[in-house]
């Protein structure tokens, strides 16, 4: 497959006038280069990791030049687990799209204790409304598996929201993805009994709606059990607790006798 070219942009379009709001100078002002970090590399990705970024909502939407601009200055970074990507309180210079592997994102509390706030996967972007309100990081940024990361620049992202609403719209639908995912996550945690949280993870993990399944457990036991709002060995009691709904762990494995069977048992009232 050949790489995709990012060099051969196409030209900007005129601004025409001065927009209400933003001053001539800010709106052409380039946004300012990234400092090379150790381990990143110059962007040269193929059509699959293009593939890859169509399906995070702030690049779904954008053809042709604004899809090229926003590339503009990106890198790719091969990361390995355990890996800090940013910490709670870093100034914000870019934000992220998973091209393979897990990403964990995080608070810590006065006493040291980690709250896990979301995990992200292949195709998912975080930290984009960290880069648009500017500031520094509210949490901080793990990779939790090796993987690759597409790394933009924050400046890129404010310079061409000012300039095209289109990118705007954009990154108003990638904001109401990531808080469409925090709700989910909250009305599980009132809503669902902890047997049932792991339940529904494991479907959600099933690549079909019914009959048997083998998956893999993406990362360690702890961090499930940290995103499910449990401590490690309620998660243990929750995979034991599954085996009447032909759920089998074994190991980072899990077997399903009937994934349709789990996900009615997810999804049923806990209070029935």
């Amino acid at each position: 497959m050949q790489p995709h070219d990012l060099h051969d942009l196409h030209p900007d379009p005129p601004l025409k006038g001065k927009r209400e709001g933003w001053p001539a100078a800010v709106l052409l002002a380039p946004p300012m280069p990234l400092e090379p970090v150790a381990g990143e590399q110059s962007l040269q990705i193929e059509s699959d990791d293009i593939a890859v970024m169509r399906q995070a909502p702030l690049f779904s939407a954008l053809r042709g030049p604004l899809f090229d601009r926003l590339l503009a200055g990106a890198t790719v970074k091969k990361v390995s687990r355990g890996e800090l990507l940013f910490v709670q309180g870093d100034p914000v210079t870019s934000f992220f799209v998973v091209l393979e592997g897990w990403v964990k994102i995080y608070r810590l509390s006065p006493s040291g204790g980690e709250a896990v706030v979301a995990v992200f996967t292949r195709g998912q972007s975080f930290a984009e409304a960290a880069a648009f309100v500017g500031g520094k990081f509210p949490a901080s940024g793990e990779a939790v598996t090796e993987g690759r990361l597409l790394r933009l620049q924050s400046g890129t992202l404010l310079h061409l929201i000012r300039e095209n609403p289109d990118i705007g719209i954009a990154m108003l639908a990638s904001t109401s993805m990531h808080l469409h995912m925090l709700v989910q996550q909250i009305e599980q945690l009132k809503s669902h009994t902890g047997v049932q949280r792991v339940a529904e993870f494991l479907a959600s993990l099933c690549p079909v709606e019914e009959g048997p399944c083998r998956i893999n457990l993406p990362y360690d036991k702890a961090l499930i059990a940290g995103r499910l709002g449990m401590q490690p060995e309620s998660l243990s009691r929750s995979f034991a607790r599954l085996k009447p709904f032909g759920v089998s762990i074994d190991q980072n494995t899990a077997e399903i006798a009937d994934v349709a069977k789990l996900r009615f048992y997810a999804e049923e009232d806990s209070g029935s």
